[in-house]
């Protein structure tokens, strides 16, 4: 399966940006209207794409709704982020079709994916094989995915698995110190993951200003998922968010 139209735009926004900036929606934390204004909002401030789900979010009808709402709101891609099987939903451009690698519920590894994989189908969205790896533990995906949390101080564990998603065949690593984070993955980290695997990078968890943006893409992420940084924040949160996407575009706001 080669890559599609939502994963190669991610790719040339990556190479065009430094860094691409993924907002991630939690549909549970906000209604179908706050969703779409922040989406519009994000757009406005040199967001790439929005992100849709999280580990938590388990209405499925109200996920179907969200991103109706997104799409109907933003020109940008629509993201599936499925915690669950209940995260596969229509009307998406594209899913990240995740393995939760370092969890110890097979669930998390291969059954999810095997009955959430004919909905994909169904729905026309396009699969985006990504390694997802939760780092640290305390945060929602480490609990909700029984993740075996890398060490935020062992770089080489992650390494280890890009190494293997790469062999596998995945196009994408997912690096998630989770939402509310109180550290965000480190760029030495990024480093050794990047040094093992040529794909899309992500990063994600605990982003919440320009410096801290700039310093993982420099360590070689691809993309910066950003997303309690802008829960009920208002306008102070998408303009944060555009102090990050500036300085990632080499305009102020850098650290």
């Amino acid at each position: 399966m080669e890559a599609g139209q939502t994963e190669r735009y991610l790719e040339s926004e990556a190479k065009r940006n430094r860094a691409a900036v993924l907002v991630l929606v939690d549909s549970e934390s906000s209604g179908d209207g706050d969703s779409a204004r922040l989406a519009a909002g994000a757009e406005r401030a040199g967001a790439s794409a929005i992100l849709v789900g999280g580990s938590s979010a388990t209405d499925q009808i109200a996920m179907a709704q969200t991103v109706a709402a997104i799409k109907a709101a933003t020109r940008l891609p629509v993201i599936l982020f499925p915690g669950n099987v209940t995260g596969v939903v229509p009307q998406a451009d594209a899913i990240l079709f995740s393995s939760l690698m370092n969890s110890e519920n097979p669930y998390f590894i291969t059954q999810a994916q095997a009955l959430g994989a004919p909905s994909v189908l169904k729905f026309g969205l396009e699969a985006m094989p990504t390694a997802y790896l939760v780092v640290g533990e305390g945060t929602s995906a480490w609990f909700v995915g029984s993740a075996r949390g890398i060490p935020h101080s062992k770089p080489r564990i992650a390494a280890a698995y890009a190494l293997a998603a790469r062999f596998l065949g995945m196009r994408l690593v997912y690096l998630e110190a989770g939402s509310g984070a109180a550290a965000p993955v480190s760029p030495e980290m990024v480093r050794a993951v990047r040094g093992a695997f040529g794909g899309t990078l992500i990063v994600g968890g605990g982003i919440r200003d320009a410096g801290t943006a700039r310093s993982l893409a420099d360590a070689g992420a691809d993309a910066l998922v950003v997303g309690t940084l802008l829960e009920g924040s208002g306008d102070a949160g998408l303009r944060a968010l555009s102090e990050i996407t500036r300085a990632l575009r080499g305009g102020e706001g850098g650290g």
